[in-house]
């Protein structure tokens, strides 16, 4: 069960790792479109459809990572009190309720969505440039996968903790500066 769970997480690692480049060409178009837009002023028609696009593409595929750095937003004032066979059924229990039932959902309407989108081969009605859309749209049903994915990896993890006590360890990836900063003074005590 460990073996599975660790190649789902380490899926959802690399997809979020490769869609993170997204954010390097975000980045590259605005800066461009700014620069052409006000010091050439020569804007262009297509800066910002690749803007929209690559934001919309990150935000999709940054979920399943999340969900495998344990980093989406959680309120948990009481739930960290709790003994760790009580976190792990709570959280079962909301993934079976909630989680579950919203990825279907995203993944069901968003291959219809999608597949509405190929065969029309449709494009954006708000850009001048009317770029393609369709590669996009397909994203949607992609990401609910992906999140059903790592939802799965998530419950048997939850199992897990209920049957021994403790959280499995994460795949490690990328931290938070404050979070090294604290396991660094941890590990020097």
């Amino acid at each position: 069960m460990t073996k599975f769970i660790y190649a789902i997480e380490g899926l959802s690692l690399w997809v979020g790792r490769a869609f993170g480049w997204c954010i390097m060409l975000l980045t590259l178009s605005v800066s461009y479109e700014v620069f052409v837009r006000y010091v050439l002023n020569s804007p262009t028609v297509w800066a910002f459809d690749v803007m929209v696009q690559m934001y919309g593409a990150l935000f999709l595929m940054a979920g399943p990572y999340a969900l495998a750095q344990d980093s989406h937003v959680r309120g948990d004032v009481l739930y960290r009190l709790l003994p760790v066979e009580w976190q792990a059924r709570i959280d079962f229990v909301l993934y079976i309720l909630f989680f579950f039932p919203g990825m279907m959902a995203l993944f069901w309407f968003g291959a219809e969505i999608a597949a509405d989108s190929w065969r029309y081969k449709e494009v954006s009605w708000n850009s001048p440039a009317r770029i393609q859309i369709y590669f996009f749209k397909t994203l949607i049903p992609v990401a609910g996968f992906l999140l059903m994915l790592q939802g799965l990896a998530e419950i048997m993890r939850c199992w897990k903790a209920i049957k021994h006590g403790k959280w499995m360890d994460r795949l490690e990836d990328v931290r938070e500066t404050e979070d090294m900063l604290m396991h660094m003074s941890e590990t020097r005590k």
